[in-house]
């Protein structure tokens, strides 16, 4: 079947899960000929729809549907916690796949997510993100140590960081600090982000510890800055925070985000993150 551009007029859905919003486009019905251009034109908040990226909710051949995201630098991600359960509103709510019990397709392998419904919408759902990957050469990171990356100290412009690191399908590394308020996250997320230890870049995420069952965090998003909110750096936190001792293994952690909550429970097999979508408006997009 022939590719077909559109006339340049994108129909879009603006979503967001807890403050992480993208722009979401049915690619059952159009095709997009440059995703990467497309992305850094759309999500700019001030000339385009504003966003942290695109997400293509497209046909897939092992799943309900296939997910396709892409950062606001044009960046195409692996997998993003957020933006697959509104993926997973979309299809329900448009009655692609009008299941409670979805598989959507990633780069980071098929996942499957259970969906709470009302009304004939969803609302949250929990995602099976996979087990957590601690193996320096799968994250990766360049370190020659042997085992988990747990609480290492690593030098950067001068300055000791602590930094456990963790692979949910994309980079993850996680510091603990007693005030993450104050931490200007503009100037240490790129150093993390562009840092050699990270030949793929990475995603830091900075917690503070609440108590046993709490933490909060904030994220600096490889290829999108500082972010309201990351679902699979929330996944990478819990897990951090259960290696460091600071957290328990099955037991369900809530994660504050700048934007919102995420509820995390970090098993023996896996990792599975609980959280809202929400659907925030439609429109066309003349590109």
């Amino acid at each position: 079947m022939e590719k077909r551009v559109w006339n340049m007029n994108i129909s879009f859905t603006k979503m967001h899960g807890c403050g992480n919003d993208y722009i979401y486009i049915n690619c059952f019905e159009q095709y997009i000929e440059h995703p990467e251009k497309l992305s850094k034109i759309i999500s700019d908040r001030h000339f385009g729809v504003g966003g942290d990226g695109i997400v293509l909710i497209c046909p897939s051949e092992n799943a309900d549907v296939k997910m396709r995201m892409f950062n606001i630098d044009g960046s195409e991600g692996k997998m993003c916690g957020n933006a697959i359960r509104c993926v997973a509103k979309y299809v329900y709510d448009n009655n692609i796949a009008k299941k409670e019990v979805l598989k959507i397709d990633t780069l980071s392998g098929v996942k499957t997510i259970e969906l709470k419904v009302k009304d004939d919408q969803m609302y949250e759902a929990t995602v099976d993100m996979g087990d957590a990957i601690l193996n320096p050469s799968s994250i990766p990171v360049l370190l020659e140590e042997e085992g988990a990356l747990i609480d290492v100290p690593i030098e950067i412009e001068a300055t000791t960081y602590n930094i456990t690191t963790v692979s949910m399908g994309n980079p993850h590394c996680v510091l603990f600090d007693d005030d993450i308020t104050s931490i200007n996250l503009a100037v240490i997320g790129p150093k993390f982000e562009h840092h050699p230890l990270f030949p793929e870049s990475v995603n830091t995420e900075f917690i503070q510890v609440e108590n046993r069952n709490t933490i909060h965090m904030r994220v600096w998003e490889r290829g999108s800055g500082e972010t309201l909110a990351c679902g699979t750096g929330a996944c990478a936190a819990v897990v951090a925070s259960v290696l460091n001792g600071y957290c328990d293994k099955d037991t369900d952690i809530t994660v504050k985000l700048l934007g919102g909550e995420l509820v995390i429970r970090y098993t023996d097999n896996s990792v599975f993150m609980t959280g809202p979508a929400k659907k925030v408006f439609e429109g066309i997009f003349q590109w």
